[in-house]
């Protein structure tokens, strides 16, 4: 608590870091969030926007693929403690070099991507880092490679106390894969599902470090994140109070999504089970 007291406390201060006396401004910059016109409204909620974006772009596709590749290697196939070794090793890279790799690999002119899009297709390059829209393309890529098999490890973990007699029992009354998933496996995982859920679309706003190595946040600032504009703002512009306003502003907004998220899955969860 005394950090989230102390950032209010500042917010309510013209803070100065050269200076033993801090003025007090009251709800100045908490209120230079929400009067259109102010660089901090037009940033902070452009930013904000950024990062509601990513984060529904990138979390169906991580809880997606992570239950994809469990069931997948669930299944006795050959070399499968490998593949699971394969899938996960990515998540032990730091993110500077996870966005250097991915950087790299879609560079407008030297990248892997564009060089093999023109071998196959001698299709010319795509600008990929340098054009609003398709700047999402590495980052989200990216995440979804480099953190997918957290997920996933925690789906293998549960399908493994699926009980096989249900599945066999199923099979006997002539149910098919796919509604033994329907019927059997989704319903079971219900619990699983709102943990990775929840952590991944938390996980997904604190965007940060893909987006700052990647694209620097451009063009346009389209990739910016709002916790990049939040250090920005404070280390960069030195406003050391806006910034804690705007962290305030921004914990405060996830703690009601991260209740309301829960309280609508968690119904789900109850009436799954």
């Amino acid at each position: 608590m005394y950090p989230v007291g102390y950032g209010l406390y500042i917010g309510m201060h013209r803070w100065d870091l050269l200076s033993s006396v801090q003025s007090f401004v009251g709800l100045e910059f908490f209120r230079n969030l929400f009067v259109p016109g102010t660089p901090q409204f037009d940033f902070f909620w452009r930013t904000l926007l950024n990062t509601a974006l990513f984060t529904v772009v990138s979390v169906p596709l991580l809880v997606a693929a992570a239950l994809g590749l469990a069931l997948l290697l669930q299944r006795p196939i050959f070399g499968r403690t490998f593949f699971r070794a394969v899938f996960f090793l990515p998540g032990v890279l730091t993110v500077s070099v996870m966005g250097i790799l991915w950087r790299w690999m879609f560079d407008n002119q030297i990248g892997l991507v564009n060089a093999a899009r023109e071998a196959l297709t001698g299709a010319s390059p795509i600008p990929w880092l340098s054009t609003e829209g398709l700047a999402w393309v590495p980052i989200v890529v990216g995440t979804v490679w480099w953190t997918v098999g957290f997920n996933m490890t925690l789906y293998l973990a549960a399908l493994s106390n699926v009980p096989a007699s249900l599945y066999e029992a199923a099979a006997l009354d002539g149910a098919t894969p796919g509604q033994q998933f329907r019927h059997i496996t989704w319903p079971l995982l219900a619990p699983q599902t709102l943990f990775v859920f929840i952590t991944t679309a938390l996980a997904s706003f604190q965007l940060f470090g893909q987006s700052l190595v990647i694209t620097a946040g451009g063009p346009n600032r389209s990739t910016q994140s709002v916790i990049q504009y939040i250090t920005e703002e404070g280390f960069t512009n030195n406003q050391i109070s806006s910034a804690a306003a705007m962290g305030f502003v921004f914990g405060l907004m996830m703690l009601i999504f991260t209740a309301a998220q829960f309280g609508l899955m968690a119904r789900d969860v109850k009436g799954a089970s």
